[in-house]
């Protein structure tokens, strides 16, 4: 692998954004909404192998002490080589002085774990499509 880290939205394929969270099970909006969404979060990383983008994440914060974390892919085939470490790490380091709240896809809630990361009980959300989040076993 010839990894390189990219720490802004320069040159991104929004549509392969778009294409890539639908593949891992993912909430994914239109191209131009994640366009948005990542241009206006406090840290973003996309890491390429080669020209090839193979994962990417953001976080938004206020940048004194609440962050969250938000679409942290890695595409399947380079999953288990520590590229999505990689991202938190580049993440985490931008937001280190703040209280960091994520959503983690079921059945990765362990390599969070490994981050330190605790799972809230007092947590609450509203959904714009509340049927779909508590089918896919997010909410009650």
């Amino acid at each position: 692998m010839n990894l390189r880290i990219q720490e802004n939205c320069e040159n991104i394929d929004w549509n392969q954004i778009m294409y890539y969270l639908k593949m891992v099970g993912m909430g994914y909006h239109k191209p131009e909404s994640h366009q948005k969404a990542f241009l206006n979060s406090f840290s973003v990383v996309f890491i390429f192998d080669h020209e090839q983008l193979i994962g990417f994440g953001r976080a938004i914060s206020d940048g004194a002490y609440q962050a969250a974390i938000y679409d942290v892919v890695v595409v399947p085939t380079y999953q288990k080589r520590g590229i999505g470490r990689l991202i938190m790490e580049r993440i985490l380091r931008k937001i280190s002085n703040c209280n960091i709240i994520l959503y983690a896809n079921l059945g990765r809630e362990e390599f969070y774990t490994k981050m330190d990361f605790r799972l809230m009980k007092t947590a609450m959300a509203k959904f714009l499509l509340p049927e779909i989040m508590q089918e896919k076993g997010f909410v009650q």
